[in-house]
């Protein structure tokens, strides 16, 4: 039976994104990532006990088994999004042994859930490939005129 909790315990949360961060990244265990843990830390501290951000931990038969987060923000109202109410889908991350049980898929939609409980339809996310048909099967479509800009220009 999966069972999905919100979480605001930043001790735990930090246990998670840490382990999530060395899992995408291929972060080596030895890495200094004290830098990276204090401002997450602090991310922590200053957004999750409002709405800016929830985070929840899937348990399947009363075992950690994942996690997920979803950033709760404003941007300018326009016509395919009249009240400006946003959310990025961030830290779906299912542990190797829980893969392929429907865990993903129940984390997604309950964040989904809470970000529609708020109002809001427009909801983003970035993806690995392998992650991208369970993004599509829950909704979610590529996006073709997106950009990011990801380095400062030196003067």
């Amino acid at each position: 039976m999966i069972v999905i909790d919100r979480c605001t315990n930043i001790d735990l949360l930090m246990k998670w994104r840490m382990e999530v961060l060395h899992c995408v990244f291929s972060i080596p265990d030895d890495a200094d990532t004290s830098e990276l843990e204090m401002e997450n830390r602090r991310y922590y501290e200053q957004n999750i006990a409002g709405e800016g951000h929830i985070a929840c931990v899937a348990y399947e038969d009363g075992e950690a088994a994942g996690c997920g987060s979803i950033c709760l923000y404003d941007e300018m109202p326009s016509p395919d999004n009249p009240s400006g109410r946003c959310a990025y889908l961030m830290n779906i991350y299912v542990r190797e042994p829980f893969r392929g049980h429907g865990i993903g898929r129940s984390i997604v939609d309950w964040l989904v859930d809470r970000a529609r409980e708020r109002g809001i339809t427009k909801i983003y996310l970035e993806t690995t490939p392998g992650a991208r048909r369970l993004y599509r099967e829950t909704g979610f479509n590529d996006m073709e005129d997106m950009m990011i800009w990801k380095h400062l220009r030196k003067h």
